[in-house]
């Protein structure tokens, strides 16, 4: 990703001057602010464009010889590749907003497949010192990096695989097999709720209306909420008054694209419109055709304060309990396809249907240390760890009123026969609460969905209490673990 269209070719020419396995295999495309491939930039003709926007859809499949791309926007949201292994940030990335940066690295963080199916799960980043302080700013988040050494000389280990054990005879994988039901969501978007919002009743803070001079009023940009891309410019002459239906119509879309809400915009239009006109400024009501007013709602302030109030009442509103959950499938631990991973830590059990059990570099070890005592642990007949290629995921509300997905950490069968799943945090979160309250949910909902008495529980597992009170069972580590049980 370099910073301006005229630098597509000399930067792609400079990768096929030093790399020799990238010659005649890089595809330089001139893109729009939108990331669309620019036919006054290209010079190029209509048959030409059609086979850059060719190569470019192909790029992922065996049979394309590019290996690069160089443009100023195809890692933007939107680009349907999933083998990008290497990104170079060549952008300035000096907006308030992270939202380019981070949809520039998760291009890279998808999951890779190539055509034998074969899984790698290494992406090298490199980059402007913005770019690169952004990537080391998501670590707070939880997320940790590998840093290897590069050039001549350098050595790398393998990465992993991770598969059932089908090669292991010493292993009953029926036994070992912990299967687990697929519930029906227990929480969904309902858009018809979306005529209950209230433009005056969302509580948020009013903005004094800033004075700004005819000069400043001229020309007014309006940036996407998301990335601070420009989207539009309104050019003022002052022979008339200034048409603010497309700045309602911006904020309305822009709203609509990030709730990934289908339909309602002739709902949310009007909402929006009385909004700007009566509840963000004050004095209230102004004058929508005014330019100073629409100068305001140029301002960063203003578009923060409209997209979060009205983002959270969105939530509120239909983000929806369906009540009622029901099995829809199984979840079985030996059907999980074959998965690559970077070479990390890993416990070899003889109680998992898995390979490896491979630790997290964010537990800092607790994950092993975890899994060793279940391994140890008597009353424990099978477990495993969820992998994400495992499937079993719990849709859950964030503290921010969004709708997300979790992912628990280990799935435990005991003597008894009680499955249990189990949450391991080394630090708190912020969504915690909401996880494990969702998990305590889905294990009564799952219980009380079974036809044949099988029954599901769950422990927290935090990394100080269990190192300085190390259970000798799993009974005993259900019995003091007692965290988010009430």
């Amino acid at each position: 990703m370099v910073d301006d269209t005229r630098n597509c070719d000399e930067v792609g020419a400079y990768l096929e001057k030093i790399c020799p396995e990238l010659q005649g295999a890089v595809l330089v495309i001139h893109t729009k602010n939108n990331g669309e491939i620019s036919e006054s930039a290209s010079g190029k003709s209509k048959e030409e464009l059609e086979l850059l926007r060719k190569q470019a859809n192909e790029i992922d499949t065996l049979k394309s010889p590019c290996k690069a791309i160089v443009s100023v926007l195809m890692l933007k949201e939107g680009w349907d590749v999933r083998n990008v292994t290497t990104i170079v940030g060549l952008r300035a990335y000096v907006a308030q907003s992270n939202i380019l940066p981070e949809q520039t690295l998760g291009r890279g963080l998808r999951r890779m497949y190539f055509g034998d199916d074969t899984v790698r799960e290494t992406v090298s980043v490199m980059g402007t010192p913005a770019f690169m302080d952004f990537v080391e700013s998501i670590q707070s988040e939880g997320v940790t990096f590998e840093r290897v050494p590069m050039g001549g000389g350098s050595t790398r280990e393998d990465s992993l695989i991770v598969e059932v054990d089908t090669g292991n005879e010493e292993k009953n994988l029926d036994a070992l097999d912990i299967p687990l039901p697929r519930l029906t969501r227990r929480y969904q978007r309902e858009f018809r709720n979306l005529d209950a919002l209230n433009p005056a009743a969302l509580g948020n803070p009013l903005l004094p209306l800033k004075p700004f001079t005819p000069e400043e009023t001229r020309e007014i940009v309006f940036k996407t909420i998301l990335d601070a891309e420009i989207h539009h410019t309104i050019q003022l002459d002052g022979s008339g008054p200034a048409d603010y239906r497309s700045v309602v119509a911006f904020f309305a879309r822009e709203l609509l694209k990030d709730l990934r809400l289908v339909g309602g915009y002739d709902v949310l239009y009007p909402k929006v419109r009385d909004f700007m006109r009566e509840h963000l400024f004050s004095p209230s009501p102004v004058n929508l055709e005014d330019p100073v007013v629409l100068r305001n709602l140029s301002e960063p302030d203003a578009g923060k304060i409209l997209y979060d109030t009205f983002k959270t009442a969105i939530n509120a509103l239909t983000v929806q309990e369906t009540g009622v959950t029901r099995i829809e499938d199984r979840i079985r631990l030996r059907e999980m396809r074959p998965f690559r991973t970077e070479h990390r830590p890993y416990l070899t059990a003889s109680k998992s249907i898995f390979t490896k059990t491979v630790g997290e570099p964010r537990s800092g070890g607790f994950e092993l240390r975890f899994a060793a005592f279940l391994e140890a642990a008597p009353d424990v007949t099978a477990f495993a760890k969820n992998y994400l290629a495992v499937g079993f995921k719990l849709d859950y509300v964030k503290a921010n009123g969004d709708l997300s997905n979790y992912t628990p950490d280990f799935i435990v069968r005991v003597t008894n026969g009680v499955i249990w799943i189990v949450e391991t945090k080394g630090r708190e979160e912020l969504d915690l609460p909401q996880k494990m309250v969702r998990l305590k949910q889905w294990c009564a909902d799952a219980t009380a969905a079974e036809e044949n008495g099988q029954r599901y529980s769950f422990v927290f597992v935090d990394q100080t209490g269990f190192e300085k009170h190390a259970p000798k069972t799993f009974a005993g580590l259900a019995a003091s673990f007692n965290d988010y049980k009430a």
